[in-house]
């Protein structure tokens, strides 16, 4: 359990926000790319300032993590114990799958305007070391909703609780202070969705549409989403802290949600989704897939907010660790 001497955090237990941008970018291989990365992780704290002091009351904030292989070659060992590549679960139609991600950010506020700037700014530092490889505008749907029309993150931890499930103590004290970060973009098929009566709908999410409480034990489907993302314990349940975004195109007929859910180790949400694409048991899977299609996915580490001031400091000489593969799959 975190404790007073822990480290300062990033801005991961923040309040949800009304936008955020979330961008996911490779880095370019070579010492002259890394170095620059090095150097701007020390800048990104002065930036949220500089930027932020234009809206104080606008909570803008900056999240950045790191992906296995880029801890390799930018900051080698010491490495966070629990950092590896995202791990692909399911197979055919239904799977989890894994996509290039060096460094993720998570930048939040309660005016896109703040986002847009502070994202532009962060980029122009890094200038060629990187390339963008996934960008969303995300948005909070009306009352916390997703865009499949139920409130998203009803179980999230909060208050004292929400760093005990998200930020790293003295299991692994030389990263206290961090966190764990997995992300997924997934594409709705909403003309199928909305030609569900609501009654099937909540069968599916295990949660009444309007008023958000969940189905009695006696009506809800084992196979419902709900139940495959409760994970229990030694009889205490293991929380996640989402902050999850709808996104979307409506000209596209393109409508997403961002799922972003932050952990002090992997293993739970990785849980989630063995449940949610393999089935508990296999096989009973979460039926929202069936509606639901991931298109994207990385997990990252999150420094301590000290630690990524540091970052600069880590040189070459320590960045020797081999790199390890970019994904591993269970079916």
């Amino acid at each position: 359990m975190p404790n007073n001497d822990t480290p300062e955090p990033q801005a991961v237990c923040d309040p949800i926000s009304r936008s955020a941008i979330f961008l996911t970018l490779t880095v370019a291989r070579g010492e002259g790319p890394a170095d620059t990365v090095r150097e701007w992780c020390g800048d990104i704290a002065a930036l949220v300032r500089a930027v932020g002091t234009r809206a104080p009351t606008a909570n803008l904030s900056c999240v950045c993590g790191f992906g296995s292989e880029a801890w390799n070659f930018l900051f080698g060992a010491p490495r966070p114990a629990s950092l590896h590549p995202f791990i692909e679960v399911g197979s055919g139609e239904r799977r989890a799958i894994a996509t290039p991600g060096d460094i993720l950010l998570h930048i939040r506020a309660d005016h896109m305007d703040l986002c847009f700037e502070l994202a532009s700014q962060l980029l122009i530092k890094l200038g060629d070391a990187v390339t963008v490889v996934d960008e969303v505008q995300g948005f909070r749907y009306f009352d916390l909703r997703d865009m499949v029309g139920f409130v998203d993150g009803t179980e999230n931890p909060s208050g004292r609780s929400a760093p005990n499930h998200t930020i790293i103590g003295e299991e692994d004290s030389e990263f206290a202070g961090g966190s764990y970060v997995i992300v997924q973009k997934y594409f709705h098929n909403m003309d199928a969705w909305d030609g569900l009566t609501v009654e099937q709908q909540e069968k599916i999410i295990g949660r009444k549409k309007l008023s958000d409480v969940e189905l009695d034990a006696a009506v809800k489907p084992s196979c419902s989403h709900s139940s495959l993302t409760t994970i229990d314990e030694n009889g205490q349940e293991i929380k996640i802290l989402r902050h999850n975004m709808a996104f979307g195109r409506p000209g596209a007929k393109e409508f997403g949600t961002y799922f972003i859910g932050y952990a002090r180790t992997p293993a739970p949400i990785e849980q989630m989704m063995e449940n949610m694409f393999v089935g508990r048991p296999p096989g009973n899977y979460d039926r929202l897939l069936d509606y639901s299609r991931a298109v994207t996915g990385g997990l990252f580490f999150v420094p301590s907010a000290d630690l990524l001031d540091a970052l600069p400091g880590r040189g070459s000489a320590a960045a020797s660790t081999s790199s390890q593969p970019s994904s591993t799959a269970i079916k």
